[in-house]
């Protein structure tokens, strides 16, 4: 037996460096790889409270490390096309118009002046931190009333029909020069004169790729211009 290993020492010492050699790359794979899940945005977007028009959106950042807000945007599929709306900025109404279910609206605000959370969701969100942007509902009106639609409630009157609305986020995520994006698509299904809200996916849509950061960077150049 000692004969034999003498024999081929050669091959077992290059066979144990191979399998060394394996091992060390597969350690290396696993730290590598831990690495880059750990430097890897992940935001989360999802209805809440409720299951229909009336749910929250809720925004959650499950990141190792805090993300800075930049953009909310709120897009509707019709029959006829898409509208886009920039929704970062909460919506201001004059004091004679206020009430007190406009109170209770995150989306609505009478006062211009004061914390900038009462202003805008634009901001950093701490890992492991969510907040809400509001109700559907309330998004899918202000839509219509941006865009001068002639709405019924959340109902658009007329032939046009809602198919779906998405949510994108846009956020910078450490010492990233370009943002990363976060979208999720929910379909809408007109139920007696109500929508009905369905994810269309089971997980939120993440924009990290080189050429999905040029293209959230021309969308937003896009609505700054």
């Amino acid at each position: 037996m000692w004969d034999l290993i003498t024999q081929n020492k050669d091959i077992l010492i290059v066979s144990t460096n191979f399998g060394t050699l394996i091992i060390w790359l597969v350690y290396a794979q696993l730290l590598y790889s831990g690495f880059r899940r750990q430097r890897s945005p992940k935001l989360i977007i999802n209805r809440g409270s409720k299951k229909d028009i009336n749910a929250l959106c809720i925004i959650s950042n499950m990141s190792a490390e805090a993300i800075f807000i930049s953009y909310v945007f709120a897009e509707i599929e019709t029959n006829q096309g898409t509208i886009e709306l920039d929704v970062t900025d909460l919506e201001h109404i004059s004091s004679e118009d206020n009430n007190s279910e406009n109170d209770s609206d995150p989306n609505v605000h009478g006062d211009p002046i004061g914390k900038l959370s009462d202003n805008t969701r634009q901001g950093p969100l701490a890992s492991g931190g969510y907040l809400h942007i509001g109700s559907f509902n309330s998004l899918i009106c202000r839509i219509g009333k941006e865009e001068g639609l002639d709405m019924d409630g959340h109902i658009p009157r007329g032939s046009l029909e809602f198919i779906s609305i998405s949510i994108l986020l846009v956020a910078i995520y450490g010492p990233e020069k370009m943002p990363v994006g976060a979208e999720r698509r929910f379909r809408l299904n007109n139920k007696n004169s109500k929508y009905s809200l369905t994810p269309e996916d089971w997980d939120t849509k993440l924009l990290t790729s080189r050429r999905q950061r040029i293209k959230l960077n021309d969308r937003v150049n896009r609505f700054d211009s």
